[in-house]
């Protein structure tokens, strides 16, 4: 459309007179306004075409790029949960040893074995168990807590030695823990009613 009345102002030459002077406004001098009006009418109507266009893939490219961003950050945060809790599984297979670490050394304290055996297995115990907690094994509190479900599997339910001991744990029957901050074994215990 603007090409159109580009090619109309281009194609009517301006009327010259005999003198070489231009003539007075006539017909074809008004056309050539209007023209030149209906040219910055459409000049400005496509002026604020593509500003709106402009506009929109702006938002479209800001969009674009906050979900990148989101997804970024989503995938950095899974990978750091990952490298957390990617031992769980190996950590989880050697909590059996390690109860029966602590049982060995419970009967080892009752029984006249050679100290120095109970010491070497006490060493390893400790070599063992300091490991595990470096790598974000930690033993949860239980004996004297309060009932929690989120961390405490209930055995049995007994009477409370005392009205202090109600709805807390009066005994353990096997060690709960958290890897990094997550249950990975739920304690084992006895609640006092």
């Amino acid at each position: 459309m603007i090409e159109d009345v580009d090619k109309t102002l281009r194609e009517e030459p301006e009327d010259i007179n005999e003198g070489g002077q231009p003539e007075q406004e006539s017909m074809e001098g008004t056309d050539k306004k209007t023209l030149r009006r209906k040219k910055q009418a459409i000049l400005e109507k496509e002026n604020k075409e593509l500003k709106e266009k402009v506009d929109e893939l702006n938002d479209k490219y800001l969009r674009l790029f906050s979900e990148f961003d989101n997804f970024r950050k989503r995938t950095l945060k899974e990978k750091i949960e990952m490298s957390k809790t990617a031992s769980e599984e190996v950590i989880t297979a050697l909590l059996p040893v390690l109860d029966d670490f602590e049982r060995a050394i419970r009967s080892m304290e009752n029984s006249s074995e050679d100290s120095n055996l109970k010491e070497g297995v006490l060493l390893i115990f400790n070599k063992f168990l300091t490991i595990l907690n470096q790598k974000g094994l930690e033993q949860m509190r239980t004996v004297g807590e309060v009932f929690d479900t989120d961390y405490h599997e209930a055995i049995t339910n007994i009477p409370a030695p005392s009205p202090e001991q109600k709805g807390r744990v009066i005994d353990e029957v096997e060690k709960g823990y958290l890897l990094n901050g997550k249950v990975i074994r739920y304690a084992r215990v006895v609640v006092g009613n």
